[in-house]
This record gives C-alpha cells, structure tokens and sequence, in this order.
C-alpha cells in the first residue's frame, strides 16, 4: 500500500512499467498488483491530474450547494467532472464521504482539504493552480472542530500518562476485568464489549498478537473520529498502550483512512513525544519489558475497509475484501496473527476508565449503554459538530440541542443505520434503542427524502461494494434501479413490495456488514415513510407498459453483429 501511495504522489497514477516492477521486486504476479490498484479510490491507472480535485458528493454535502460547486469548477476549467485538462493540470473527480459533513461542500486536493466551498472559492482556486501556486496557499481555509458540546468522558480534562500509569500497577490479567467491569462497548457501531473481545484475544494463545486502530470512519456523515485525532491524539495513543500491556502487544498500528492523510504529520510529530516522554518504545512507564511502539498505515479510499477484516486485508497490501469468519481477527488476524480491532473512540473510552474507574463509567448512560458517545450531528440544523453525550439522550432531546425544527426525518447511524420519522423522536440513542456509531443527519420537511437522500445512499452502496458477494454486486443495482422506477413514475404497488422483498433476501444472503446492510435506506423508509413511495406509484389498473423489445436488445445485437428481428419470435 505504501509503494503504490508514493508512486501515485509522484506520477499521479500508477504506471505499467512500475506494476511490473512491483510486481518482482515482492515475488508477485502482475494481476496481483493489479488487482489492489483496481480496489481503491486513489489508486489510478490512468493519470487523475498533476492537482486532482475530488469533490465530495455526499447527500448534506447536495444539502449545502454541491450542484453550484460542481458546475463552477467545470465552467472554469472547460471539462466536465471525472475528466483531466488537456495539458494533464487539473483533474476533478467525484468521490464519495471525506468526513467533513459538518462543513460542506468540501474537497480534496492532492490530499489537501477545502471546506465551505462555493463559485467565488472554486475561481480562487482554479486561478491560483494555473498560477503555479502551492496547494496550502490557493486558498484560506481549514478544517475546523466544531466541538459544540463538552461531556463527562473524552472531553473532560486529563493528565497524559496516568491511565497507563495505573494500568502499569495492575497485572494485564486485571486490566481486562476493569475494563470488561466497564462494559465499554465498541464505539464503531456494532457494540462488541471491548473487554470481551480483548479476553478472548488473550485466550486464544497466540505467540505474536497485534493491536489495530480502526480509524477508517467512512460511514458518510461521520467525522466525530475526524476530532478525537485532531484534538486528543494523546489519549489515544495512551489507550492503545494500555491495550497492548493487557494484550502483551508489541506492535500498534493505525490505520488512517486517506481523506484523512493530512493529519499524518501531526500524529507522527504527537507519537515522537510520547517516545521521548516514554509513554511509548522500550520499558515503558519505567515497567521493564513492557516494549511498544505505534506505526500509522494509510488506506486508499475504500469504505468496505471499516469493517475489521477488510481492513485488515487492506493493511497486508491486498484488496479490501471481508475475510469469512470463522476465524474471527481475535484468533487469526493481521498476518495471520490474533489480532484486536478497536476504533478511535473506543481506545479513548479505556484510557479515561484507566484513570477514573469503572464504577465511574457505569454511573453514566443507561443500563446496556456504559459512558457518553461522541454524535456527529449534520444536515438540517443550526449547529452542526461533534456533541459528547451521555447514552440514553432522545431524538427530540437532540433535536432542540442543535436548534433543529420542522423535521421530516432523522437519519440515524448513516446509511447503514435507520431513517426515523416524527413518531419514533422520543426514542433513546442507545444500544438497546437507537444504535448508532455517531452519524446523525437532519433532514428537514422541505427535502425529497428518497431522491435526495434513499438513491444518494443506494449510489453510495454499490460505488463502495467490494463486488466479492453476487447479492452484493448485483442486488444494490436491482434494487437503485427499481427505485429509480419508481421516482420517474413509472412504478406500481407491487414494486414497493418486491423492493421490501428482494431486500431481505440481500440482509440474508450476504457476508459483511456492507452488504446485509446496504438495503437499509429503502427498508427502513418504505417502513417509516411508505406514503411517499405509494404517492409516487400507479395502480395496476393504470400502468400500461412502454417496454420496447426490439430498443431492449439492440445494444446486445449490435456487440455479436445481429440484426434483431423481433417479429419473427
């Protein structure tokens, strides 16, 4: 992964003669390589532009002017999106979630990123690229925080070294229990005790045991992880220390999604600290033989790789494609070694228990859900940003937080998660309740929830599919393409229950979270918001079918020589 990034950095795509280098230099075949460049967004085998421009098209970033954006940077640079000028300066390209919900449109350029955009921006950009200026000097803007609320846990003040200071007191055997007494739950979504996952780790005897940050939040309109990294990059890596004395760790690893490989300097600056400060390296804290140390490894652009074996497939320079379970990261993981998968939060979440206890963590929240969780609130809404709150806070509750009113629906959790309407608002954001890894997006009354949202989410799910399942592959298109039926007015009632249907069969039928979760923006809303399908259908009695046999095989006939001569069959 790290040849292919520096070879893209330097010849903005990756040439053939470099494949086959690669290719024998690491005792592989070319197909090999190949195949990983073809997974990853970044990766390209055609050159993207000497500054490649990849402008977020999210449903808020549609929300916030994306449209006007997009139509700006065409009208000045004379190509339409996914195309590079003719002398090879600038290309712009589509891409999908880049963690800035909070402050869209937004953009990438050559990894740089450029927040609130609008037409005069775009001018200001464009003109400064062809000036030959430096990527940090094209315009004034920066990615901002937006910390709007401060809660009990991650924000609360700290003194750097503590937690593993008294975790150092304990033997790792104790440290588990405290944190399995915590009932931390992992903050990615999913939910799995922390405590638990690290116990079974230890009992699965492995010789060599890694430790991986899952910090690869591709879930679109997520970007709380976006701020833990940014503002408490030391509480992480203490959690990650702490996780590897219990786990008899020596080696960390972070893997940081690409839109966010403009923190890397700051993190590895952050990391370089704790070293000289012994918080990480050889006999930490003073405990001799206690040797750990933190490396970061970079993805490429792939949302499947925030699922913990796909990610783990990515960080052995292989495609993103789940692995099948068993066996589970825990007995064989990273390099075939067990394994831990904790994301940013939740290592923040065992640093804090470290210091304060887990009768003090479990004072907060609700019975199934211990401590605060991190909210990444977007859309509809006076204040966008990053909220901690304690578990068991209600829809409405957060509502009347970010000064949001006249609300159609709540997308809770992303697009993986569940589109709410009014009637469920008094519902708690908790495990047992309202699930969510911290993406809340607003949608207010004005909005056509399924063009605007529904089919940007289904576009989402099949650009991002790894395309190893068939459903997966082939079942997201079926069923975009039956929406989208329906949204031209040409569906009937009996397309909204084959999409309920042929659903179903998806959540079942597939292997990772992706795919038995990438129906969920049509299930949810045909079940919370069916009235604004069933207005847009035709009853059987009206619909009169305008399929054209000999227009449907034309193309088909024409690629094997064929005249079509529909009458005669």
């Amino acid at each position: 992964m790290d040849i292919l990034l520096d070879i893209q950095e330097i010849y903005h795509h990756i040439p053939d003669e470099a494949i086959g280098i690669i290719a024998d230099q690491l005792g592989l075949s070319k197909v090999d390589v190949e195949q990983t460049i073809s997974f990853y967004h970044f990766f390209s085998l055609e050159p993207v532009g000497k500054y490649a421009i990849y402008l977020n098209d999210s449903a808020v970033a549609n929300m916030y002017g994306r449209d006007d954006v997009a139509k700006a940077f065409e009208k000045e640079l004379g190509i339409s999106f996914n195309h590079v000028t003719e002398d090879g300066l600038i290309g712009i390209w589509d891409t999908a979630d880049i963690g800035m919900n909070d402050q869209e449109p937004a953009a990438l350029i050559n990894g740089e990123v450029f927040t609130n955009l609008d037409p005069s921006k775009v001018k200001t950009i464009v003109s400064g690229i062809k000036k030959g200026k430096e990527i940090k000097d094209l315009l004034s803007t920066k990615v901002e925080d937006n910390i709007q609320q401060e809660g009990a846990v991650l924000f609360s003040e700290y003194e750097v070294g503590l937690g593993l200071k008294n975790a150092l007191a304990l033997t790792p055997e104790q440290v588990v229990e405290e944190v399995k007494n915590s009932n931390v739950r992992g903050r990615g979504g999913a939910g799995f005790p922390a405590g638990m996952k690290w116990d079974f780790c230890r009992k699965s005897g492995g010789d060599e045991v890694y430790l991986v940050c899952n910090a690869d939040e591709g879930e679109p309109g997520t970007f709380k992880e976006r701020v833990i990294l940014t503002t408490l990059p030391k509480l992480l890596f203490e959690g990650m220390s702490i996780a590897a004395y219990a786990l008899n760790v020596k080696q960390g690893i972070i893997y940081l999604r690409y839109e966010y490989r403009y923190m890397k300097a700051n993190l590895e600056k952050v990391l370089q600290e704790m070293r000289d400060t012994n918080l990480l390296g050889n006999d930490i804290g003073g405990k001799s033989g206690f040797d750990f140390d933190i490396r970061i490894q970079l993805g490429a652009g792939a949302y499947v790789c925030g699922e913990e074996s796909g990610l783990l497939e990515s960080m052995e320079g292989k495609r993103g494609e789940p692995r099948n379970r068993p066996p589970f990261p825990v007995q064989k993981g990273y390099l075939d070694k067990p394994t831990v998968v904790n994301n940013v939060e939740t290592l923040c979440c065992v640093a804090k228990v470290l210091i304060n206890g887990s009768d003090w963590f479990n004072e907060m929240g609700t019975k199934e859900s211990a401590g605060t969780k991190l909210l990444s609130i977007s859309g509809d809404c006076e204040k966008p940003g990053v909220y901690e709150v304690e578990w068991g806070l209600t829809i409405s509750e957060m509502l009347d937080m970010v000064g949001a009113s006249s609300v159609q629906a709540v997308q809770v959790g992303g697009p993986s998660g569940t589109c709410i309407d009014p009637s469920q608002f008094n519902k708690k954001i908790a495990f047992e309740e309202l699930a969510t890894g911290g993406s809340m997006i607003v949608i207010g009354q004005e909005r056509d929830l399924l063009k605007d949202f529904v089919l940007n989410f289904m576009e989402f799910f099949i650009e991002e599919s790894c395309g190893s399942c068939g459903p997966c592959r082939s079942l997201t298109v079926t069923l975009r393409n039956k929406l989208l039926r329906i949204l031209e007015g040409d569906g009937t009632q009996n397309d909204i229950d084959e999409l309920l249907s042929w659903a179903g069969v998806g959540k079942a039928a597939n292997r990772c979270g992706l795919g038995q979760t990438s129906a969920r923006p049509i299930i949810s809303t045909i079940e919370n918001f069916r009235g604004l399908y069933e207005d847009l259908v035709k009853t059987d009695a009206q619909y009169l079918s305008a399929f054209n046999m000999e227009e449907a095989v034309s193309e088909s006939c024409e690629v094997v020589g064929r005249v079509p001569n529909i009458k005669s069959h």
